[in-house]
């Protein structure tokens, strides 16, 4: 049986003094945003930063609910969640049982959360369904690896909470931030249709520029590439889920090409194994984590993202708003935005000959130059501003209801 949450104990106390500062501020709208870990660097992260801006611009009392941040310590603005764990499953149902019971002592007015919890009020489905990416990764593991993966305890655990959390009365409004996890959700669980809003991503087009260019040269020097061949690039960690190693494979089939990854992956060591075995040493470069990735973008000649599974990666909005075309899969979100052979292609990562035959096409300077000024065009719409709308029209919305 999947493992269930635990019931609450003596420690969950929380301090008297503790509340009595927070229901100090009782006579604005009190929100509490929940993420296990926060870090301003990341993707997801910068969506919970800009919502707690936005969400403090409307005058609410916002309060952030974490095991882990890196930023502000303000103890007014920051509740720490840090219950004990020792295995997965502890990890997530600990903090989940122990986020909510915090929630409800606080008695906050809207409770968000950006992990699977059953019980929040308003969920943002950043991570996307974690049933969908289990069949797309079962798709490339051996049938005693797809067993031992169907019965692991975490992902067990994982699927329960997800459906328990889609499926729960209090659940009001689900913030899905493509289309493809909307029908996700509403193919899969017990959910009105009612509250699921897509609200895409915004990308600010005036850091991400085709002006980039500029640091083309500068770049290339830096990572020694030559200057005319054609660079694909790559951002993101968690290489699995991004498809590298079904692009290192394509790769190996277009030698013109070369290969600029910017992230991190725990099991580093062994894509730098599979690049020597497929002999691109000289043609791929791991440029490890950037405090700004907009160089690179100016640098490549398109972003190549044949993603397993990916709810919408803002490394795809930054690159077309930076005049890159983009190589995506059907399994993540970016399809709303992409089309084959407009600005740019659509490939099943499994697919090999499809994938080297678009990878090819991207050799290509002058279509790369004609796809990459047509995704510009596409999403010069999703600015910042237009997402703080959306946002702030749904908030008005939930917390006037």
């Amino acid at each position: 049986m999947p493992a269930q949450l635990r019931t609450p104990g003596p420690s969950d106390n929380v301090c008297k003094q503790e509340l009595r500062i927070f229901r100090a501020h009782a006579s604005r709208p009190r929100i509490a945003i929940i993420r296990q870990k926060f870090r301003l660097d990341g993707g997801g992260e910068r969506i919970v930063q800009l919502m707690r801006e936005i969400l403090a611009k409307q005058g609410h009392d916002v309060t952030l609910i974490a095991r882990e941040w890196q930023g502000g310590d303000s103890t007014e603005k920051i509740l720490r969640c840090n219950p004990a764990r020792w295995t997965r499953v502890q990890r997530e149902s600990r903090f989940a049982h122990q986020a909510l019971l915090l929630a409800r002592q606080h008695r906050f007015d809207l409770v968000q959360s950006h992990e699977r919890i059953p019980g929040c009020s308003l969920y943002r489905a950043g991570d996307g369904v974690h049933r969908c990416w289990l069949e797309q990764r079962e798709r490339q593991l051996g049938p005693v690896s797809r067993q031992l993966l169907r019965c692991s305890r975490f992902h067990r655990y994982m699927l329960q909470a997800e459906r328990e959390m889609f499926e729960h009365p209090n659940l009001r409004a689900v913030i899905c931030n493509s289309g493809m996890v909307r029908n996700e959700i509403a193919n899969h669980f017990r959910i009105d249709a009612e509250k699921l809003f897509l609200i895409h991503n915004g990308v600010d087009t005036a850091r991400f520029h085709p002006r980039l260019k500029s640091m083309r040269e500068s770049i290339r020097q830096q990572l020694l590439l030559p200057s005319e061949a054609p660079v694909f690039l790559m951002v993101g960690s968690g290489w699995e889920r991004k498809g590298l190693t079904q692009t290192l494979h394509a790769l190996a089939s277009v030698p013109a090409a070369h290969l600029v990854v910017v992230g991190r992956d725990k099991a580093a060591g062994k894509y730098r194994r599979l690049i020597a075995r497929l002999g691109l040493t000289a043609r791929v470069r791991l440029a490890g984590v950037q405090a700004d990735v907009a160089p690179y973008y100016g640098a490549a000649d398109a972003l190549v993202l044949p993603a397993l599974y990916d709810p919408f990666p803002n490394s795809i909005l930054e690159a077309m708003a930076a005049g890159l075309p983009v190589l995506t899969s059907p399994k993540c979100g970016a399809i709303d935005f992409i089309q084959n052979d407009e600005n740019g292609f659509v490939c099943d990562p499994f697919d090999q000959e499809t994938l080297i035959e678009a990878l090819r096409q991207l050799t290509d300077f002058n279509l790369s130059a004609r796809l990459g000024a047509h995704a510009r065009v596409t999403v010069e719409p999703f600015t910042p501003d237009f997402l703080e709308s959306q946002l702030t029209r749904l908030y008005s919305h939930l917390l006037a209801s």
